[in-house]
């Protein structure tokens, strides 16, 4: 990582990582379609669904699996384990928010993350997100 920032987050310990992920929307409407419930309930926690309801339900579906994507990529550890669900995509007021529990909690902690920041959007075909994570700064040795 190098930008303008780089400095003052490492004169205070810090990082960031960023992972981001894209959904079409088809796959999304194809798994809802073709599983129903079962699919529901292995990707996402029951607020989620809830708050996915009425207008838009596929792209916000969409939008929610692309940000747990996008907070896999953002801890670059492939091999983890890490159950959609323990991600969950809930709002605060208008704005997004991240909330993990679980294994995927049990890994933020050890890996240093101290914040996350969530961003989402969709087309007529497409959703996406992008997770940022701010995180205490690792030791190239370690």
């Amino acid at each position: 990582m190098t930008g303008p920032f780089d400095s003052e987050l490492a004169a205070v310990g810090c990082e960031v990582a960023v992972g981001c992920d894209v959904v079409a929307l088809d796959e999304i409407a194809t798994s809802l379609q073709r599983f129903g419930d079962r699919f529901l309930r292995r990707v996402y926690t029951a607020d989620e669904v809830r708050e996915c309801l009425g207008a838009n339900r596929i792209e916000r579906l969409a939008a929610r699996f692309a940000a747990k994507e996008a907070v896999i990529k953002a801890f670059a550890d492939p091999a983890a384990p890490m159950p959609l669900t323990d991600i969950a995509v809930l709002r605060a007021g208008d704005l997004p928010t991240l909330a993990l529990t679980g294994l995927v909690a049990e890994h933020a902690h050890r890996h240093g993350w101290l914040q996350t920041s969530v961003s989402l959007s969709h087309t007529d075909c497409h959703a996406m997100a992008t997770v940022a994570v701010l995180r205490r700064a690792v030791s190239q040795g370690s």
